[in-house]
């Protein structure tokens, strides 16, 4: 026989994106958000829900915490990146960073990568701003 309180709950990656989503809705601007618990909240989510997809947003997370040279690092620690090679997020993501770094041939090098990719045309045009953006 059982007990009589409420079964346990364990902890579901709907959990972990609730919180990081909450994260960001409470923060009145992007400057002002935690992203040091942004960053604490993808790592508990590999736990549970480990993906290269979390990977890429945690590195995302880290870049804006703790600058572009840490978030490219993450980026190229990617358990299985090649599972993001159709998406054109992960190449997008380095050009942003590169672009952050200064490396304006790398940042477009990675933009026309992403280019590649695109689903849609909203993401074509806005990888192609991104793209015009080395340029200037």
């Amino acid at each position: 026989m059982t007990g009589g309180g409420p079964p346990a709950r364990r902890l579901s990656s709907y959990h972990v994106e609730a919180a990081i989503a909450a994260t960001h809705g409470s923060a009145p601007s992007v400057d002002d958000t935690d992203w040091p618990a942004i960053v604490s909240l993808f790592d508990t989510l590999m736990n549970v829900a480990p993906s290269p997809v979390v990977e890429l947003n945690r590195a995302i997370a880290i870049s804006e915490s703790d600058g572009a040279e840490r978030g490219l690092a993450a980026l190229h620690k990617i358990t299985n990146p090649e599972r993001l090679s159709e998406y054109p997020f992960y190449t997008a993501a380095m050009g942003e960073l590169e672009l952050r770094r200064g490396d304006e041939a790398a940042a477009a090098a990675h933009f026309r990568a992403a280019l590649a990719v695109v689903r849609n045309a909203a993401e074509r045009r806005h990888l192609e701003k991104r793209l015009q953006h080395c340029a200037e």
